[in-house]
């Protein structure tokens, strides 16, 4: 039986460092740009894996979430808190921010080609984690929002 623990990944809050140094033209020029979050939640972190509050600052930039040779290759918007410091969940936890939510589960194989794919309510993501992690040909799982499509985090064996 394949092992079925896993370990979810936030972005590095290192690779924002250039864009929270940029001034707004130069954001622009990067098609991204300070927004102030105006629901909680509404604006969920890839950095911290926590939904921004109500007032806070939040990076929005495209980020390049799958950067693989394959016709799966993709990049999409993603908020980032103004403070975010680098979550790092334990294996088998999964953060508050993806239980309210509903998901699309994107698998991937090697050759970062989607070999599988579901859409799971957040209360519901462990179990299809797990249910999808037992098939050996999958590597790593890309969580999204099930509506916007936009990229949370990834999810790799522990």
């Amino acid at each position: 039986m394949q092992n079925t623990s896993f370990q979810i990944k936030a972005l590095d809050a290192a690779l924002l460092d250039p864009y929270f140094k940029m001034n707004e033209s130069e954001l622009q020029r990067h098609n991204a740009r300070w927004v102030t979050a105006d629901a909680d939640p509404g604006y969920p972190c890839r950095v911290s894996l926590q939904d921004a509050k109500i007032g806070e600052r939040v990076l929005l930039f495209p980020y390049n979430h799958h950067d693989v040779s394959s016709p799966y290759r993709a990049a999409g918007p993603v908020f980032v808190r103004e403070l975010a410091v680098t979550a790092n969940p334990a294996i088998n936890q999964i953060p508050d921010m993806l239980r309210h939510r509903n998901l699309s589960m994107r698998a991937y194989d090697r050759a970062g080609m989607m070999i599988a794919a579901a859409v799971v309510a957040g209360e519901a993501l462990e179990a299809a984690m797990v249910e999808m992690l037992q098939q050996p040909k999958i590597e790593y799982i890309h969580l999204h929002n099930a509506g916007p499509g936009c990229f949370h985090c990834a999810v790799v064996r522990a």
